[in-house]
């Protein structure tokens, strides 16, 4: 099986979320080849060959060049799968080559299992297996479902150029408004999820939150109950975040979740069943009753 990746560059830079494409290939088994808007400045740590185009000709993002480079890229390559982040980029892009090419999509794809793509459904409660219908397909995978991988190496790099100019202007990025909590910057987190019962409890992980110098999170059923404001959500649908220690209380781990906080460096998850999924990532799983627990840690910690 062969796989072109599409990776990601933005403001000069190639993002890390480029990796996560490696870890998903390596998991199939996958030969694979990699295409790049970029720069010669930056090549990505990778032995295989690169498809670069000048991201100074190019532009960071214009659809329809981006679009014919891919397809110039396929057409030397051939692949069976073509691979993007399920990202701004990708979403935009990956659904224009899927019909350039004429071939099925799937999208946001969290695991693999047996040979089917697993996504999920019904707010993160079921996954569903699924197979493309066409022998070449397009798929999209979500950020931080899968490990980032570096390959190691010197990409051998073939050049694209291409006549088309594309209907749009690229005018740069604009982050969004900063407000509230900004977790993404926090060395402790302590997550409150719907394990705590009621909203009457989140000051009893809010206590422990402030007992470890830390801030106070949440999973977004939490969130979506009205007990915790929006900007404290860890997940794809809020924060993606990294801390040094990330504590999850009454947070069974849907994959939305997951894919937010995994990457922490150590985590701790309090639940009282033994085989949530949160205990899949955790370092240390406390098997116990999060109302009784907390209280007596955060006690402990403010003697």
């Amino acid at each position: 099986m062969k796989t072109l990746l599409i990776g990601e560059y933005r403001e000069g830079k190639l993002l890390d979320t480029t990796y996560e494409l490696f870890g998903f290939a390596g998991q199939l088994g996958a030969e694979t080849a990699l295409f790049l808007v970029g720069s010669d400045a930056q090549l990505p740590v990778f032995g295989g060959t690169l498809y670069l185009a000048d991201v100074a000709a190019c532009g960071e993002y214009n659809p329809d060049l981006h679009k014919q480079l891919v397809l110039e890229a396929i057409q030397k390559e051939n692949p069976d799968q073509i691979v993007f982040l399920h990202s701004s980029y990708g979403w935009d892009l990956a659904p224009r080559v899927a019909a350039g090419l004429g071939v099925a999509q799937v999208s946001e794809v969290i695991a693999i299992q047996e040979g089917s793509f697993e996504i999920s459904c019904c707010n993160g409660k079921m996954r569903r297996s699924v197979k493309p219908a066409t022998a070449k397909s397009v798929v999209t995978i979500q950020a931080g479902a899968f490990q980032g991988v570096q390959p190691g190496g010197s990409p051998q790099v073939v050049k694209l150029t291409t006549g088309a100019t594309g209907g749009t202007e690229f005018l740069g990025y604009e982050p969004a408004e900063e407000k509230g909590v900004d977790l993404a910057k926090a060395d402790i987190i302590v997550s409150a999820g719907r394990g705590i019962g009621k909203k009457d409890n989140v000051p009893i992980i809010a206590a422990l939150a402030k007992a470890l110098g830390g801030e106070l999170g949440a999973s977004r059923p939490v969130v979506d109950a009205g007990w915790v404001a929006h900007d404290h959500q860890v997940g794809t649908t809020g924060q993606t975040v990294s801390p040094k220690l990330y504590m999850a209380c009454g947070i069974s781990g849907a994959i939305q979740h997951l894919a937010g906080m995994k990457k922490s460096d150590f985590i701790i998850a309090i639940n009282k069943d033994k085989d949530a999924p949160i205990g899949e990532v955790a370092d240390v799983l406390v098997v116990a009753d999060v109302l009784q627990f907390v209280p007596a840690l955060t006690a402990r910690l403010t003697q």
